[in-house]
């Protein structure tokens, strides 16, 4: 070593780590809220397709068993489906699931912070008859369910939309509040 050599050692000063945390947290400030809506489109996204997966189960168990086929929903209160729902053939014919019936599936609620209505239509049960066709207390009807991920929300939803010939499709299309 020579005598007018200093021998400094290598790192960060006080300035450099300050500035790079500054720099992290503004990062993670943008990166974190569209990173928590990604998880919330992608929850929503699974649960309205288990609804979907459900009411194509039970029309084509209708139409392969040539019976008819209700899915109703588990719980009290009319329109509210957050509980779950039975799928299941209605052998007594009196469109609610009991002894007399032969359950196919159940499903279980919706998860917590999630809501899932319904209008008139299918307020307690929809059914599928061996034609594919649904129906309901209201007799040959198409109607929609609504899940939701936010309370008040106008983004953080999905409607199930089911016509009369027992189709289902997912859509967004307009702004709602949720309830």
């Amino acid at each position: 070593m020579y005598n007018n050599e200093i021998n400094y050692k290598s790192g960060f000063t006080l300035i450099e780590l300050l500035v790079t945390i500054a720099v992290i947290g503004i990062v993670m400030s943008i990166a974190i809220p569209s990173f928590t809506q990604t998880i919330l489109n992608s929850r929503l996204t699974t649960n309205a397709n288990a609804l979907v997966a459900s009411l194509n189960y039970a029309r084509s168990e209708a139409i392969k068993r040539g019976v008819r086929i209700h899915v109703a929903k588990i719980g009290g209160v009319n329109q509210v489906w957050d509980g779950g729902w039975n799928i299941f053939i209605d052998l007594d014919g009196d469109a609610t699931f009991n002894n007399a019936d032969t359950l196919l599936k159940t499903y279980p609620a919706v998860p917590t912070g999630f809501t899932l209505r319904t209008g008139a239509n299918y307020a307690v049960w929809i059914a599928y008859l061996p034609t594919g066709l649904t129906a309901s207390s209201g007799g040959f009807t198409n109607d929609t369910f609504r899940l939701c991920g936010a309370t008040g929300s106008t983004v953080n939803y999905r409607d199930i939309i089911v016509n009369v010939v027992g189709r289902v499709r997912v859509s967004t299309a307009a702004a709602v509040t949720c309830p």
